[in-house]
């Protein structure tokens, strides 16, 4: 398939399948655990904040691919993504005015791939959007999951849903689950599921959104991050 080329229209037929590696991104460690992340918290909504300096456990596996990051994701993509965004108490994403507030208690990973999705929650569908750069003007639904999961450190380019049918481990992940099928990709994130169909979307229309409903996901392959 060609650079660019998009699975989300319902003709689409397959493409090669693609690798990615599953990397993680934590900032500033002391020995092996706990590890400390240093966020500017700067958002005019109206969430409680956490202090700047927050300590987190995570395992050997996300310390690793920490490393990993670094040196596979150029430092102008990491430059895409916000570093920062609004927070809530406890382990599950809530949603306010289309704008999600990541809970305090998930991994940085997490946090920014929340804050990464209300990144786009002004973008248009575009079909092929988000394939050529994790930066675009618009989005389908992999551009769209693959805008988060970049935020997150776990993509250094996008993918195709057929490419993620392949993404991380199988099955339900503790805080990120990506549903694959040839065609149609969403995640869902601390509870919350990003995804571009209207669903539960009152406009009716196709676009990238934070929704706050179930989807079922009969068809779909259930893949998440290793390590979360």
């Amino acid at each position: 398939m060609k650079l660019g080329a998009s699975t989300d229209h319902p003709a689409f037929v397959g493409a090669p399948g693609g690798r990615a590696s599953p990397v993680f991104c934590a900032f500033g460690f002391k020995k092996e655990i706990p590890v400390i992340f240093f966020f500017s918290s700067a958002d005019s909504l109206a969430y409680d904040r956490v202090p700047e300096e927050f300590i987190y456990p995570v395992n050997r596996r996300i310390l690793l691919g920490t490393a990993v990051f670094a040196l596979i994701v150029p430092s102008t993509i990491a430059d895409t993504f916000p570093a920062s965004g609004p927070l809530v108490s406890g382990k599950v994403a809530r949603l306010r005015l289309g704008r999600a507030a990541a809970p305090k208690k998930a991994p940085l990973a997490v946090r920014r791939a929340i804050w990464a999705g209300n990144q786009l929650r002004s973008k248009p569908y575009r079909y092929g959007g988000g394939h050529k750069s994790f930066d675009d003007h618009g989005y389908d639904c992999s551009g769209t999951v693959s805008y988060v999961l970049g935020a997150a450190g776990l993509l250094a380019s996008p993918m195709s849903s057929t490419e993620f049918r392949g993404f991380g481990k199988g099955g339900r992940g503790r805080w990120i689950t990506v549903y694959a099928r040839e065609g149609h990709t969403f995640a869902v994130i601390a509870g919350l599921r990003i995804d571009t169909t209207p669903w539960d979307n009152s406009s009716n229309r196709w676009a990238p959104r934070w929704q706050t409903t179930e989807r079922l996901p009969r068809g779909f392959e259930t893949r998440h991050p290793v390590g979360l």
